[in-house]
């Protein structure tokens, strides 16, 4: 796409979309049935739910696609997890590969296990899972049958809050805020070989993600219906960075891709939000060292 279409299409079809998927479709769905109902060929997702997994789906439609590196990749959930039963998907989706009885547990007990995942920790992604193996998704390996053994990762869980404990059922309630790449099935996974009984993901909704909250999600079945949901301008989805206001003698400068003077105390290789004189979103810079920025993202590029 071009700048004088980057330019046209923001007007109207740029910006960003939340959706309260439902259970049952994949993100992949989601994303066809917005551009059907936009009639746009360039709609993107992100962060990837699962297709039992419901709740916030944020989708980025036109140019907009090209923001979704900048946007907060922090997530939060409420999730449900079962004691006792080992799945090969660390979900109940998944096939049941042991049961075992659950340790009697108080809540004092589990608030002690579950200490164990608060803060910076190691986490290895299920097999069943998007995360590439030598160019294929895991998934597609551990479903062919094939052996996967993933690494751990670091991850951080920022918040992992004990809403409700069934002894007799062996479930637990969680809501969990937590860093991008975070798995709540290995959490449920994790959580259930510490206390030496295993343990799936029952159930799980997402209710925040990059930055937009469920109270801003729209239902699938709200696209069928006039006039479209209102999409999110990309200035309040990137309201966490700091901006830089071009003046008009620095315009046509960015817009040929030159290096700006920026503010000294920016932290080199933070991302900034450029915009034009008037207000408008210019592109996306990166401080390429202290009191200068560098152009990444120019929506009206000269030339």
């Amino acid at each position: 796409m071009g700048a004088s279409e980057l330019n046209a299409a923001s007007a109207v079809t740029c910006g960003f979309l939340v959706l309260d998927k439902p259970a049952g479709l994949s993100s992949h769905s989601c994303v066809a049935r917005v551009r059907r109902a936009y009639g746009l060929k360039r709609v993107g997702h992100g962060g990837t739910l699962d297709p039992a997994v419901t709740g916030v789906l944020p989708i980025a439609l036109g140019p907009a696609t090209r923001l979704l590196p900048y946007l907060n990749g922090d997530k939060r959930y409420r999730g449900v997890i079962q004691l006792g039963v080992s799945t090969d998907s660390d979900d109940l989706e998944g096939e049941i590969l042991a049961r075992r009885p659950v340790t009697p547990l108080n809540t004092t007990e589990l608030e002690a296990a579950l200490d164990r995942f608060r803060g910076t920790i190691q986490q290895r992604p299920p097999a069943v899972s998007a995360v590439h193996v030598n160019g294929q998704r895991a998934y597609k390996l551990a479903r062919a049958g094939e052996t996967v053994d993933l690494p751990a990762r670091t991850i951080s869980v920022h918040q992992l809050t004990l809403l409700n404990w069934k002894p007799v059922q062996g479930q637990l309630e969680l809501e969990v805020a937590c860093s991008a790449g975070t798995y709540i099935r290995s959490l449920a996974r994790d959580l259930g070989e510490l206390l030496g009984c295993g343990g799936s993901l029952a159930s799980l909704r997402r209710t925040e993600a990059l930055g937009f909250q469920l109270s801003q999600s729209v239902s699938l079945e709200r696209l069928d219906q006039e006039p479209r949901p209102t999409l999110v301008d990309p200035l309040n989805a990137l309201a966490h960075l700091p901006r830089h206001a071009l003046c008009h003698e620095q315009l046509q400068g960015w817009r040929c891709g030159r290096t700006q003077v920026c503010d000294p105390s920016w932290v080199p290789d933070s991302p900034v939000v450029v915009l034009t004189p008037d207000g408008n979103l210019a592109g996306m810079a990166r401080v390429q060292d202290i009191g200068a920025l560098q152009p990444r993202l120019v929506l009206d590029a000269a030339g």
